[in-house]
């Protein structure tokens, strides 16, 4: 059974369906994430139906806010719709065309698209296509509002954003995705890219890009984490390897297959991990989070590839030859308690 099958079945949630979506859907253009960041605003007015015209408005605002940073937004060669976008970016249509040409010629794939996740229907809908006379339009399902409700419904807002500038950062590069190499700067907590065409180019926040994959839990304790800095339990990026072991190896202890997202409790808490070796057990959960992120597209998944190893046993190989080193020179590990179901 392929990863993205478990991710789905272990815990079929209505926030990893959705996830599902964003972090695991097919990658032709940027439409999904416009499209999800725009239900999660509407759900917000409370209102069920709601026609292509008025769907345009914040579909049309977040891809026009995206292509002014990074022109490229899909892999087709030319676009009528993005070719709007652009226009209106420069002045030189206006506000009533570019909703005219989205109402048009946005949707023409990404509804019914959307909830297509590795070749098959999602068991749930966040929208239903609709048409009442002449007006077209969605019409958001219960499961949609359902996303509002849940504790932290801001992090999904953090997460399509950070999974769109991951998927058009790699497509505006130009460059092999094998030869892409992400890099994570503790200071600002953001990761980005250098290579020999850009001295360096933030990409997004480390814990908005990470924290689907963890479901927005604690990866230690299960507990419900926070991505943004505005509420309460903002997660801690932890170095699962302690950091401190960089001095004695040649392997990159900043990578991302060393970066885990922790409760504050669990990182520096009372009985917290600090530069502690994490359990046995932790491994095996680095290993298999690791693995969603493989099972997702370029480019954190050539990242990590890059920096643990091309197939599953040698990054088996990698991280067990890393816990040895952490093992045998800090001696002691750590646990915690679950507070909440293990779910990956």
């Amino acid at each position: 059974m392929d990863n993205i099958a478990v991710f789905q079945e272990e815990n079929p949630t209505l926030e990893n369906y959705w996830r599902s979506v964003v972090l695991f859907g097919n990658n032709v253009a940027s439409y999904k994430f416009a499209l999800a960041k725009s239900l999660l605003e509407l759900i917000e007015q409370d209102k069920t139906h709601i026609t292509l015209e008025e769907l345009s408005e914040p579909f049309s605002r977040h891809i026009c806010e995206h292509i002014a940073l990074s022109d490229k937004q899909a892999t087709s060669r030319s676009s009528s719709f993005l070719e709007t976008c652009r226009q209106y970016n420069r002045g030189e249509v206006s506000y009533e065309t570019l909703i005219q040409i989205t109402k048009t010629k946005g949707f023409n794939n990404v509804l019914d698209a959307f909830h297509n996740v590795n070749g098959a229907a999602l068991p749930v809908k966040f929208f239903e296509k609709t048409s009442i006379g002449s007006s077209s339009g969605i019409v958001l399902t219960d499961d949609v509002f359902r996303l509002g409700e849940i504790k932290f419904e801001k992090n999904l807002v953090y997460e399509a954003e950070a999974r769109w500038n991951l998927v058009e950062t790699a497509w505006s590069l130009g460059v092999s995705v094998n030869t892409l190499s992400i890099h994570y700067d503790d200071k600002s907590d953001l990761l980005y890219i250098e290579d020999n065409k850009i001295r360096r180019k933030n990409i997004t926040s480390v814990r908005a890009a990470l924290n689907g994959y963890q479901k927005g839990k604690c990866f230690y304790c299960f507990d419900d984490i926070n991505v943004t800095n505005d509420e309460s339990n903002t997660c801690d990026v932890d170095h699962f390897i302690p950091h401190t072991l960089q001095q004695y190896t040649n392997a990159n202890l900043d990578g991302v297959w060393n970066l885990v997202l922790a409760c504050p409790n669990c990182n520096r808490g009372a009985d917290g991990k600090f530069a502690k070796v994490p359990a046995l057990k932790y491994l095996e959960r680095l290993s298999k989070r690791n693995d969603f992120l493989i099972s997702s597209h370029h480019p954190l998944r050539e990242t990590l590839m890059n920096q643990t190893g091309r197939t599953e046993a040698e990054r088996h190989m990698f991280l067990q030859s890393m816990y040895n080193l952490a093992k045998n020179t800090l001696i002691h590990t750590w646990k915690t308690n679950e507070v909440q179901q293990a779910i990956f």
